[in-house]
């Protein structure tokens, strides 16, 4: 199984460093599957005010798959971390693929609960109709989390972590050399999950106000602290632990 790791949207939010919107592209033996789609469509005002992307069109994930020879009908399945715009905003270029998620974050994106919740999820990302595949939180233990194995995707499964969103996951990937764990939104600075851990103010202050749950979300990043050297774990926006695992 070859993995790659691509920047799929760089932001620069006031007063804190860049960040990466750090998606895979798997070749698996029934074709194309991604972890995550990037930017792409639907970002509101509040969001480029808040994160300031740059909109570099060679950064998208369609873009990219072309320089590396793909079609969009190459991508067989989406596994998404959860279905906020830096995130999500891609998924209509791949309409016959298979996304796969968890129940909570679909249903929060259907039915948001509240004003922060209608303001983060953009129906327009999904009007296609996509072919949602939802998730629970049943599943075997996984170095004490659980994870449960994605339908006909094999060396996949979705790791609960939520917080951030209702439904936010990790997404952890089998490959030859053992397991990636790909932690979505669960931190944003490499630095929070090492010891002794540390966050720059102002990671600290976006996670916070991005976060559904914020205490969850403490919980969901202590047990990513728990795991095992042999799991090779990474968040979404993290610059430098893009740079190390694309070397």
């Amino acid at each position: 199984m070859t993995v790659l790791h691509l920047n799929c949207g760089t932001m620069r939010p006031a007063g804190a460093p860049p960040v990466v919107c750090h998606c895979l592209v798997v070749e698996t033996a029934h074709g194309l599957a991604l972890v995550d789609t990037g930017l792409g469509r639907g970002l509101g005002l509040a969001f480029r005010w808040t994160f300031n992307p740059d909109l570099d069109p060679a950064e998208t994930m369609p873009a990219q798959l072309r320089r590396l020879g793909y079609a969009p009908s190459d991508v067989r399945d989406i596994v998404l971390t959860h279905l906020d715009l830096d995130h999500a905003g891609s998924l209509h270029v791949f309409p016959d693929a298979r996304v796969h998620l968890h129940g909570r974050e679909l249903d929060a994106a259907r039915r948001p609960a509240t004003a922060a919740e209608r303001r983060r999820y953009q129906p327009a990302t999904w009007a296609h109709g996509p072919l949602w595949r939802p998730y629970t939180d049943e599943g075997d233990l996984w170095y004490g989390l659980r994870a449960q194995p994605l339908d006909k995707l094999d060396g996949f499964a979705l790791v609960p972590l939520p917080g951030h969103t209702r439904g936010h996951s990790g997404v952890a990937v089998r490959t030859g050399d053992g397991w990636l764990l790909h932690a979505g939104d669960a931190y944003f600075f490499h630095g929070e999950i090492a010891d002794p851990p540390y966050c720059p103010p102002a990671h600290r202050l976006l996670q916070r106000l991005a976060a559904v749950d914020h205490e969850r979300r403490l919980d969901s990043l202590e047990q990513l602290r728990r795991l095992p050297a042999q799991v090779r774990v990474f968040s979404a926006h993290d610059a430098t632990e893009l740079a190390r695992d694309t070397t």
